[in-house]
């Protein structure tokens, strides 16, 4: 059981480990430069911003260490950023190998469509969940090392409530990679719809139409809420869940549907 979802998690491994590494090396850089934020004018800083920015990313709370960590690591880096990279590696996770017609040789196995699409989202929740775990531990020591600090409870809720997030951009780069048999048309869309709903989130946030802000799934999770305010959206993570798992099992319908060959 669950061969497919190890053997894909495996080949991910050595990639994600140095994007871990990446990651947390990027946040021990931006956490360095903290200090150095004393000496400007937060005020003026702020509002050289326009205001849709502002509300996009937060920028008024940069002026303490949490609000320093929402807006330059957690608002960019993590929301947007890791976002359109799972979404990107979701899409060609099943698009590729139809492409390239290695799909014709694992469903010669005894192995059903739905378990091919099952187990190849299982894989992709390794990456999300390793990162999870180790750049927190950098980001931590790197505030303390700075002679900051930062609540442990609000920073391990900022990593944890990111993983239905996450899960949802990989789910929609997953039903564009069984939708399509161009892996790389269906990572150019998974990354332009990911990026066109977090501004669908920003603009309309910003526009007082906060409805249509709801179908993005940025809408439901929001670090600055979490570390500069304390405030958990468990609501935002199940709606996240749940998406989730309709998509992944309209994927499943759909690669069941398709006409690869086989």
């Amino acid at each position: 059981m669950l061969e497919i979802a190890r053997y894909q998690a495996e080949r991910r491994l050595k990639g994600t480990l140095a994007l871990a590494v990446g990651i947390s090396a990027l946040a021990l850089m931006f956490i360095a430069f903290f200090p150095s934020f004393a000496d400007v004018d937060m005020d003026a800083y702020v509002e050289a911003f326009p205001p849709a920015f502002q509300e996009a990313f937060g920028i008024d709370t940069i002026g303490t260490i949490e609000g320093f960590l929402a807006v330059e690591l957690y608002q960019f880096v993590w929301l947007l950023l890791l976002g359109l990279y799972v979404a990107y590696l979701a899409a060609g996770s099943i698009a590729e190998d139809v492409e390239r017609d290695r799909m014709d040789l694992v469903l010669s196995l005894p192995v059903s469509r739905a378990r091919v699409v099952t187990e190849t989202f299982a894989a992709l929740v390794v990456p999300i969940v390793l990162l999870n775990l180790v750049v927190p531990v950098a980001v931590y020591a790197g505030v303390l090392a700075i002679g900051e600090t930062v609540a442990l409870a609000d920073l391990v809720m900022v990593h944890l409530l990111s993983i239905p997030y996450l899960l949802a951009c990989a789910a929609i780069g997953l039903l564009l990679s069984t939708l399509l048999v161009r892996a790389d048309l269906a990572r150019r869309l998974a990354i332009g719809l990911v990026f066109a709903l977090f501004l669908v989130d920003s603009v309309s946030s910003s526009a007082d139409y906060t409805w249509l802000a709801a179908v993005s799934p940025t809408a439901h999770y929001d670090p600055t809420a979490i570390l500069v305010h304390g405030t958990y959206d468990f609501t935002g993570a199940a709606v996240l869940l749940l998406a989730t798992l309709a998509l992944v099992l309209a994927s499943r319908v759909q690669f069941r549907r398709s006409d690869i060959g086989v």
